[in-house]
């Protein structure tokens, strides 16, 4: 059994932990799945995902998260034939400052890495568009700590959106209704997420049909 799976542990029944403070600074390693696990973002071929336009809009909406939700940091994200894993780390300083610095290191004492969006896309190519979150004004507000479930729900609610006007299939369900987050707790375990993403591609066609494996 592979020691780097996390083989269901951390998917809790209700996959949120009682009580916690999902608005509080730290890393979160979340995995969200399209509705009833449908391939809708293209296909691997030779270990690499060859996206199409739904996945092209994915990534688009995910790259643009920061800056609608001032305290959310983006860490690695790879986008699968029919799910999407990304780190988020909130930091509520970075939106009570409105300062984003390169070396930032949230409460938990992890440093974000460069963003890498293992997507197939080229990143610079990647033009960040109207996804129809809502703008976040910075004149005369209080800071707010959005909570990792509001930044998710705004990802799925827009990402689908424009989906669906590509397709025209306005209304239809796109995401799964939940999403599976898991608390990162330290630098090793931070650096394995990473590396669990980065190969996630490579892991396809043995893992495909095991969807308990897509939570690591």
């Amino acid at each position: 059994m592979d020691k780097h799976k996390f083989q269901g542990k951390y998917r809790i029944e209700s996959t949120r932990l009682k009580d916690y403070n999902y608005s509080r600074n730290g890393a979160y390693f979340v995995t969200i799945c399209t509705k009833n696990s449908m391939q809708l973002f293209g296909s691997i071929v030779d270990q690499k995902l060859i996206p199409n336009r739904q996945a092209e809009v994915v990534t688009e909406c995910w790259l643009d998260l920061p800056a609608h939700y001032t305290n959310c940091v983006l860490d690695k994200f790879i986008i699968m034939p029919n799910h999407v894993h990304g780190i988020i780390i909130i930091d509520n300083e970075i939106a009570e400052t409105g300062l984003k610095l390169n070396n930032t290191i949230v409460a938990t004492g992890l440093k974000p890495d460069k963003v890498v969006v293992e997507t197939g896309l080229k990143p610079d190519k990647v033009v960040v568009v109207e996804t129809g979150l809502k703008p976040v004004s910075t004149a005369g507000r209080v800071a707010k700590p959005y909570p990792l479930s509001e930044i998710i729900r705004g990802f799925k609610t827009f990402s689908a959106r424009r989906i669906n006007e590509y397709q025209n299939t306005r209304g239809k369900a796109f995401w799964q209704s939940r999403f599976f987050d898991h608390i990162i707790r330290n630098r090793e375990e931070l650096k394995r997420i990473r590396q669990y993403i980065i190969e996630n591609p490579l892991k396809w066609e043995l893992e495909k049909n095991n969807h308990e494996n897509l939570f690591m």
